[in-house]
C-alpha cells in the first residue's frame, strides 16, 4: 500500500493508518510521511482491533461510524480507510487539531 493512496476522492477522504493493537490506552500519535500511526487497546483478535479502530477514529473525527470503512489491510497493521463525508483536508485538520487538546 503506497502513501499516496491517501488521497481525496469524491466520496470522501482516503487516510492510511498504521495501527498498534493491544495497547494500554487508545491513542492517535500522528502522521509521520503521510501514515497516521494510532494505538488501540483492543487485541488483534477475530476483528476486535479494527472495530475499536472505527469506534475510535469514529469519535475523534465526529462522525458515525458507518463513515468509516476499512478498504484494505483487515490482517495487517497498515490499513486504508475511507471516510464519507469529510473532504481529505479536514480529516487531517480535524486529527490535527485532536492531537493539539491531547497535548495540553
Amino acid at each position: 500500500m503506497r502513501t499516496d493512496d491517501a488521497t481525496m476522492k469524491e466520496e470522501g477522504a482516503k487516510l492510511v493508518v498504521r495501527v498498534q493493537p493491544d495497547a494500554s490506552r487508545n491513542k492517535v500519535l500522528g502522521f509521520e510521511q503521510g501514515v497516521l500511526s494510532m494505538r488501540i487497546v483492543a487485541p488483534p483478535v477475530r476483528g476486535k482491533a479494527n472495530q475499536e479502530l472505527v469506534k475510535y477514529l469514529a469519535d475523534v473525527l465526529g462522525i458515525a461510524k458507518s463513515n468509516l470503512v476499512i478498504q484494505k489491510g483487515t490482517t495487517s497493521r497498515k490499513k486504508l480507510l475511507s471516510i464519507r463525508g469529510l473532504s481529505q483536508g479536514r480529516a487531517t485538520e480535524i486529527i490535527g487539531d485532536w492531537l493539539e487538546q491531547q497535548s495540553t
